[in-house]
């Protein structure tokens, strides 16, 4: 253990200690280590200056009767209060009532001139974080400590790098969100009026036949257990049985999963190859014979649904032409044409309008202009300058749409007969069948979430200004 390695440590646990969040962390990650610490400055926290400064004052203001001359003034209002609501009190009363107001008042002025008296002399009671950095910047402690507090020191390290710290704060975002996500669905499918026992069995069933149903797949729990089973499953990746054909729900999801995924992303890639160059030569040429045709062309694709783009494909590249199958199937490579580009259409047109109109506004900043002033063309200011900053919005509509794109595919699923986990998802809520659903819906919260981090870490390469607002925080 270095010097080096202890500054940082000293470094960043005072800076932490600003934050409700990594304050709290630090501790508990570092609990057994805190506690010898703690009884130690508990037994030296006796600061003697502080202790005499204490009792001067104290001696002080018994010297002046400053007690006694509060005491008599709390007397006489008690008296003038009490004889106005006409209330009738001992003297006695009084004189304690007055005692005890007189005593709070006391030692609230003993602690104002405390404080003032050690201010003016450059004193302070030093409190126990101050102390436990004060260990850290010895070497020797750290390594001594290193055992019991090496989660605490992980810590440490990890967020005295900015770009690791953010990174993980988004993660640490990531799951609340994937928590609340589950909370939420399970709580729509909870309160649903529909019966998974009387939808999968069947209106013949017997009371008897439900209620074993609902003992099996443990659906007479109260709320909060059936929802934190639910959770505790997303959590292990143990989703347990569906409702209905009894198949285990992970590896349905895991069979599924990959198609839907594997689909959005060549969409994607699709719609970034295609739009974002449209954009920029639109931006280039605004208002010209080709801005005008692109800008059209986008607007169509905006507006055509998804379904019914399926449809006029499978009609003529299917059926009229013979040129693509019409359903998709495994391992052949011409089935997912029509889906990924029937998919990626919407996603290309957005992404072609938001890359001009981000780039038109970024061409017109002082910036740019002082760009092309210092004698750079128009080649070197656009893709030095230009490209890179108007990206950050279409990042942006990239990742959200994305996850559109995930939720969103049933209709195109269906459309292709394609068995991905949107139409698995719509093909299970009208029992419904919780597990099913809450492992979709989840795994693809948790997809966006991952997807959302690679796009937050883009941001910091592409915007200076994230980067800056990194290091300071």
């Amino acid at each position: 253990m270095n010097f080096g390695v202890s500054a940082v440590l000293t470094r960043t646990f005072e800076e932490a200690q600003k934050r409700v969040m990594y304050r709290f962390l630090l501790y508990v990650l570092g609990l057994p280590l805190h506690l010898v610490v703690y009884l130690i400055y508990l037994s030296k926290r006796k600061d003697h200056t502080y202790e005499a400064a204490i009792a001067a004052v104290q001696q002080e203001l018994k010297t002046v009767g400053g007690k006694n001359s509060w005491l008599e003034e709390y007397e006489e209002q008690l008296q003038r209060k009490w004889e106005f609501f006409q209330e009738k009190r001992s003297r006695e009363e009084i004189h304690s009532e007055a005692e005890q107001l007189a005593e709070v008042r006391f030692q609230e002025e003993v602690e104002r001139r405390t404080a003032e008296r050690l201010a003016q002399d450059g004193f302070r009671k030093e409190t126990y974080s101050a102390y436990f950095q004060s260990l850290l910047e010895s070497p020797m402690f750290v390594i001594v400590s290193l055992l019991p507090g090496i989660f605490m020191y992980g810590l440490l390290l990890l967020i005295s790098n900015p770009f690791l710290k953010y990174i993980m704060e988004r993660l640490v975002q990531s799951v609340f969100v994937i928590i609340g996500v589950g909370t939420l669905v399970f709580t729509i499918l909870y309160i649903s009026p529909f019966d998974p026992a009387s939808n999968i069995l069947g209106e013949s069933a017997t009371p008897e036949q439900i209620v074993a149903f609902n003992q099996i797949h443990r659906l007479d729990l109260p709320y909060l257990q059936q929802l934190w089973n639910a959770l505790k499953g997303i959590a292990t990746f143990d989703l347990g049985s569906a409702f209905a054909g009894n198949e285990d729900v992970a590896s349905s999801i895991a069979n599924k999963f990959p198609i839907t995924l594997t689909i959005a992303i060549f969409s994607v890639l699709m719609a970034i190859v295609i739009a974002i160059p449209i954009g920029i030569l639109s931006a280039t040429r605004p208002n010209s014979f080709l801005d005008t045709t692109f800008m059209f062309i986008a607007l169509i694709g905006l507006s055509i649904p998804n379904f019914w783009q399926g449809l006029i494909f499978i009609l003529n590249f299917s059926i009229k032409l013979n040129w693509l199958p019409a359903t998709y199937s495994p391992g052949n490579a011409l089935s997912m044409i029509m889906p990924v580009i029937v998919l990626g259409t919407g996603l290309t047109a957005s992404i072609a309008r938001m890359m001009r109109s981000s780039l038109l506004e970024i061409i017109h900043e002082d910036y740019i202009i002082t760009a092309r002033a210092k004698g750079l063309t128009k080649s070197q200011m656009l893709w030095k300058h230009a490209v890179g900053n108007a990206m950050i919005p279409v990042i942006t509509v990239i990742g959200l749409m994305f996850g559109g794109m995930l939720g969103g595919a049933a209709v195109t699923e269906k459309v292709f007969n394609i068995k991905g986990i949107g139409s698995y998802i719509v093909d299970k809520q009208f029992i419904p069948d919780i597990p099913a659903i809450m492992g979709g819906v989840v795994y693809i919260a948790i997809t966006i979430s991952l997807v959302n981090l690679l796009i937050d870490i883009l941001y910091a390469f592409l915007d200076p200004r994230i980067r800056s607002k990194m290091k300071q925080s």
